[in-house]
Parts: structure tokens; C-alpha cells; sequence
């Protein structure tokens, strides 16, 4: 047994998230329902290209910064996009909601 903590795909999935790659994806909002943290965003979510690009944008909108989605896809190989989940970008993002 080791002491290491939990995997974050156990954290729920922060609503802001949730809402962006709504957005991102021009989905209907109860499409929000498949958006967990072990979603997988090439498999699960279908996330094409564009809606990849988008929701980068989203994000560095919100949050201020740059993401690092685009970094962290240009790093892997096809195996690697294909398992890429909610929960991986969301260990992207800050700790907190940006203050505006």
C-alpha cells in the first residue's frame, strides 16, 4: 500500500468545466451529463479538431492564461489523444475561479 493520493478523475468535475466544453462542443446543455472526469474527450465526448481548438480558447478566455491543452496534445501520440479525459484537463486549470 502506498500513500499516494487518489487519482483527480475521482474529483467532480468543476462546473465551469463542464459549462466550457459545452460551449466548445455546441452542444444542448444536457449533453453536460456526459462530461465526467473519466470522459474521454476523443471517444466519449467526440470532440473533433475544432471544438479541441476551441475549447482551448475557452479556457485561456477564462482563465486568464494560456491552458496548456494545446501543449499537452502536441506531447502525445495517438494512443495518448485517444485517452485523454475531462480529468486531464482539468489538471490544467488553477486551483481557483480568477477574480475579474
Amino acid at each position: 500500500m502506498t500513500d499516494r493520493e487518489p487519482p483527480d478523475s475521482a474529483a467532480p468535475v468543476r462546473p465551469e468545466l463542464i459549462a466550457l466544453l459545452v460551449e466548445a462542443a455546441g452542444a444542448p446543455p444536457e449533453w453536460a451529463a456526459l462530461v465526467t472526469p473519466d470522459a474521454r474527450l476523443d471517444a466519449d465526448l467526440m470532440l473533433d479538431e475544432y471544438e479541441l481548438t476551441a475549447l482551448d480558447a475557452l479556457l485561456c478566455g477564462h482563465f486568464g492564461a494560456p491552458s496548456g491543452l494545446a501543449a499537452l496534445r502536441a506531447g502525445l501520440d495517438l494512443a495518448g489523444l485517444e485517452a485523454l479525459t475531462v480529468a486531464d484537463v482539468q489538471r490544467l486549470l488553477p486551483a481557483e475561479e480568477p477574480t475579474r
